[in-house]
């Protein structure tokens, strides 16, 4: 069965001119419910033996854990998670940044979402011929310890050439201003890529310093549980730390395509094994 593009014209148009677009009610109560329940488990199981801490501020990764998680599911603990002491302050699964990044290909149940065929149907709207799945975080944005996420543009870490990554990010719980809702400037992503996020012998770096933006430019992107945020790859987007008492549970996935663009060599994620592409355009 061929696959068919379920994006409208009006939803392409919104998307095209902004750099986003909120796909309302694309997952299921019961279907959010299950991947909730799933990363629960996972999170009991996890003994904290092997983890990193990680911060959008402080990027300067050179530990094997973080390279390794490309093709595995590893947990990284936020900032403010630890006492002076060294040691937690508040049970694991309060204290946890996000779970990545191969969540959509080892898990069953993530990789059931992320090969569905409405995840297809949207990226062939988006004029995909071989997508992949380069990389899946599930992201708690832990209540009163959350941490910000800087104002950045996916492609400066998943690069091709030419650029193709869309960012893909389903509410797991209620985004709002108050827990820490993801915030972009519209129609940022016409005005092209502002720097790349490299690999090298010395570890990760940008190959420039951040911008400035001005932070009145930035809109609120508050969505309801089940929501689905299509992000461009160079649309400018942020959020800020969650100083509320609600989590704002929400998993991210970042697509490619692999027909016609090139993976960079230099990216952080260098894969031993090639991903497996969502589907194959014979069009």
């Amino acid at each position: 069965m061929g696959i068919a593009g379920n994006l409208t014209p009006e939803q392409l148009d919104f998307f095209n001119t902004n750099g986003y677009l909120v796909l309302e009610s694309f997952s299921s109560p019961e279907e959010v419910r299950e991947m909730r329940d799933r990363m629960a488990e996972l999170l009991d199981g996890f003994d904290g033996s092997l983890s990193s801490i990680f911060s959008t501020k402080n990027q300067q990764h050179t530990d094997d854990y973080f390279f390794e998680s490309a093709e595995k599911i590893s947990f990284f603990f936020e900032e403010k998670a630890f006492g002076e002491d060294g040691h937690l302050k508040q049970p694991k699964e309060l204290s946890i940044n996000k779970v990545g990044h191969a969540l959509h290909e080892i898990d069953p149940i993530f990789r059931k979402f992320t090969s569905s065929d409405k995840i297809s149907g949207m990226l062939y709207s988006l004029d995909y011929k071989r997508p992949v799945v380069i990389q899946s975080m599930y992201i708690f944005k832990q209540p009163g310890i959350g941490g910000e996420v800087v104002p950045h543009q996916d492609n400066s870490f998943l690069y091709t050439e030419p650029p193709s990554c869309t960012g893909l990010w389903l509410a797991l719980e209620d985004a709002t201003i108050t827990n820490g809702c993801l915030w972009a400037i519209p129609g940022s992503h016409k005005n092209g890529l502002k720097r790349r996020f490299i690999r090298d012998e010395n570890g990760v770096h940008f190959d420039h310093p951040s911008p400035s933006y001005d932070h009145k430019e930035f809109v609120p992107v508050e969505v309801k549980e089940g929501s689905l945020v299509v992000i461009h790859g160079d649309l400018i987007h942020q959020s800020f730390e969650n100083k509320s008492p609600n989590s704002r549970h929400a998993l991210s996935l970042h697509v490619v395509d692999t027909d016609g663009h090139v993976w960079a060599k230099d990216n952080w994620i260098q894969r031993k094994v090639e991903p497996e592409p969502l589907y194959a355009c014979r069009c």
